[in-house]
């Protein structure tokens, strides 16, 4: 490929993947309403867990969300089959992220969590597979199957679940009526905290 390709297939991929997140628009129903409401009433932490490249996205949901005023941890789901799954306790509110919802390690942190009466709530393409059947509530959602690389490379879809998780991340933000000035008392560091303490904030 000479650099022209390069350029063009790169600009390819970034409108494909903006396509992508385009079709969350008709994916958002009333299930996320009620996971959002339970992440609301959460009298724990929300935990949020998956394997693989999911793994990556619930690590950043879990960021966000503490950032965005709900408490919210990162759990492991490999390490929850030795001995982290005694985390989980029925105050708690569970995410698991799974494409197909067949991923065992994150099936085995959701049998544990509703044994133990904890919340969960499955981002799956498969409501109908055994992580869904576990769950509350399942948030479907579906990313375009040309998205991927191979139809298996999780770069597309990923990007479709992480915007998925912002949109819960902001409207819990404003159901919470969470502020500047709280957001401000959790991050005084970095670029952030110097543009908060230039508008007096901190």
């Amino acid at each position: 490929m000479n650099q022209e390709e390069i350029i063009l297939l790169a600009k390819q991929i970034i409108k494909q993947e903006a396509s992508g997140v385009m079709t969350l628009v008709d994916q958002i129903d009333e299930n996320f309403v009620k996971a959002a409401q339970m992440m609301l009433n959460c009298k724990g932490h929300v935990l949020v867990s998956g394997s693989g490249t999911s793994h990556s996205v619930a690590r950043r949901l879990a960021h966000l969300l503490s950032v965005c005023g709900t408490p919210s941890l990162l759990i492991d789901a490999g390490d929850s089959q030795h001995g982290l799954s005694g985390a989980v306790t029925a105050n708690d509110v569970l995410i698991t992220l799974s494409k197909g919802g067949s991923s065992s390690d994150v099936i085995f942190l959701a049998r544990v969590a509703k044994s133990r009466g904890a919340t969960v709530i499955s981002i799956t393409e498969k409501p109908e597979s055994e992580l869904g059947k576990l769950s509350d509530v399942v948030l479907k959602v579906v990313a375009p199957p040309e998205g991927d690389p191979f139809g298996m490379i999780a770069t597309g879809s990923s990007l479709i679940n992480a915007a998925y998780g912002d949109a819960l991340c902001v409207v819990l933000l404003k159901l919470r009526g969470y502020t500047l000035e709280q957001f401000g008392a959790t991050h005084p560091g970095g670029a952030v905290g110097k543009k908060l303490e230039d508008l007096k904030i901190i």
